[in-house]
């Protein structure tokens, strides 16, 4: 049971930035398409964004597009969101996802994923 574990959310002012982190201790992350989800309260949860194990494909949420971006260290067995410019409507628990030996073409659909991280707030505002 592949387990993901979230960091690095927090409170941060508008323009601000953030990294989160998706992180496991037990099997090679490579292996697996990574998404990032996020829920606001009140709304339902929406794909940020997603990355290939095939590729290493990238892909956005177009309210993301050019402010946040994904990447992978596999040497740390990591997958990053790097979230720039963040504005208050990016105010979520934000969630990492993972398919094995997934393309990522559907890298938005929930039901794409097996293993689900247990959420990292974010919080922007002033």
């Amino acid at each position: 049971q592949l387990q993901l574990v979230e960091s690095g959310g927090g409170l941060v002012q508008p323009g601000g930035s953030l990294r989160l982190s998706c992180a496991t201790s037990q099997y090679t992350l490579e292996y697996y398409a990574i998404g990032w989800f996020r829920q606001a309260p009140g709304k339902e949860r929406e794909g940020v964004s997603g990355i290939s194990s095939t590729d290493g494909g990238t892909y956005y949420a177009d309210s993301v597009k050019d402010r946040f971006t994904i990447s992978r260290d596999n040497a740390k067995n990591t997958v990053y969101l790097q979230m720039n410019n963040l504005k208050p409507e990016d105010t979520a628990v934000y969630y990492c996802a993972a398919d094995l030996w997934g393309d990522g073409s559907k890298w938005y659909a929930e039901s794409e994923y097996d293993y689900w991280g247990q959420g990292t707030q974010v919080t922007v505002s002033s």
